[in-house]
């Protein structure tokens, strides 16, 4: 068995965390960074989202998979797939029986920050392709794609419309990390969600089975179990807004009372006020133009742009430009 390269470490994990809670909650407005929604139990119940009737995101993105895949094999014919943010790599089977079965696919790299995740998925990859080489690597992607493994005729894949939680800064710094990893025989598939009516997105982030508010919370249960905290996850409500002037969903979590809570791990006491709220998330979504645009800024040139029907959800595929 090959084992996960780590590039972000439990102790590094651990004081990114608090540097990160630490500047988030004594800031003027509270936030706290996406990522730390993905723990074993975060990862699960974000595996949840993707099958409920409001997430159209997911169906959608696979649907285009399932119509374009064989393409997509065949214009790329991958040695290596790395998938960022892989978490547990159910719709990469597709691009992976493609490319299998184009006799093009040697390794398959899955890079997520979460280890159980992708430990699991990794040990089910090598099941079901015995002959492909798995080396699973647990890191960071707004700070580790530089260290990926490079290989000639390379797909590095960004599905799940993950790219909308950065803002516009941090997706160009993303971009650019992505065009310094390409190679010339390299290419970036990249899933995005497109801007539609306001109720079909802010239901897709505030389902009526309430496994988004728990998702949500479940980021105050990771600085609760990894900061010896005290908040009390009962006196927060899961809050999904569009902001029509960035174009993006703003997930939040709204303080029902007033609340002091204990950080013992930094020694620090933070208080919500009632009706406070914590911003934990963003999801961007996109126009073609927009996208196109931005590529080209951080030297990525678009050649190809895949909808579904109803034009829900976009797969793109870019190279490097010049």
């Amino acid at each position: 068995m090959t084992f996960a390269t780590t590039l972000l470490g439990r102790s590094e994990h651990a004081a990114q965390l608090a540097t990160d809670v630490r500047a988030g909650l004594t800031a003027p407005v509270k936030s706290l960074p996406s990522k730390y929604f993905y723990d074993a139990t975060g990862s699960d119940l974000f595996d949840q989202i993707t099958r409920l009737p409001e997430y159209y995101l997911s169906r959608a993105e696979r649907a285009i998979l399932l119509e374009r895949v064989d393409e997509i094999a065949e214009i790329t014919r991958a040695a290596t797939l790395n998938e960022i943010g892989s978490g547990t790599s159910e719709k990469t089977r597709l691009l992976l029986r493609a490319l299998s079965s184009a006799g093009t696919l040697r390794r398959f790299v899955p890079f997520d920050v979460d280890p159980a995740v992708l430990t699991n998925a990794s040990a089910m990859i090598r099941g079901e392709f015995p002959g492909v080489e798995v080396q699973p690597v647990i890191g960071d992607f707004e700070k580790h794609l530089g260290l990926l493994p490079r290989d000639r005729r390379r797909l590095v894949a960004f599905l799940g419309s993950t790219i909308g939680n950065l803002t516009s800064v941090a997706r160009r710094e993303f971009f650019d990390a992505i065009r310094t990893t390409l190679g010339i025989e390299d290419a970036f598939l990249l899933g995005t969600d497109l801007v539609k009516p306001v109720p079909r997105l802010i239901a897709a982030y505030d389902d009526s089975a309430g496994v988004t508010a728990a998702f949500n919370k479940n980021i105050l249960a990771v600085v609760n179990r990894e900061l010896g905290a005290n908040i009390d996850l009962d006196a927060f409500e899961h809050v999904a807004i569009w902001n029509s002037e960035r174009e993006w969903v703003e997930i939040r979590l709204q303080a029902t009372r007033k609340q002091k809570v204990r950080i013992a791990a930094l020694g620090l006491d933070v208080v919500f006020e009632r009706g406070e709220q914590l911003h934990t998330e963003i999801s961007a979504k996109f126009r073609h133009e927009q996208l196109v645009r931005e590529l080209a800024e951080s030297g990525l040139r678009m050649t190809h742009w895949w909808t579904d029907p109803a034009e829900d959800f976009a797969l793109s595929l870019s190279v490097a430009a010049g």
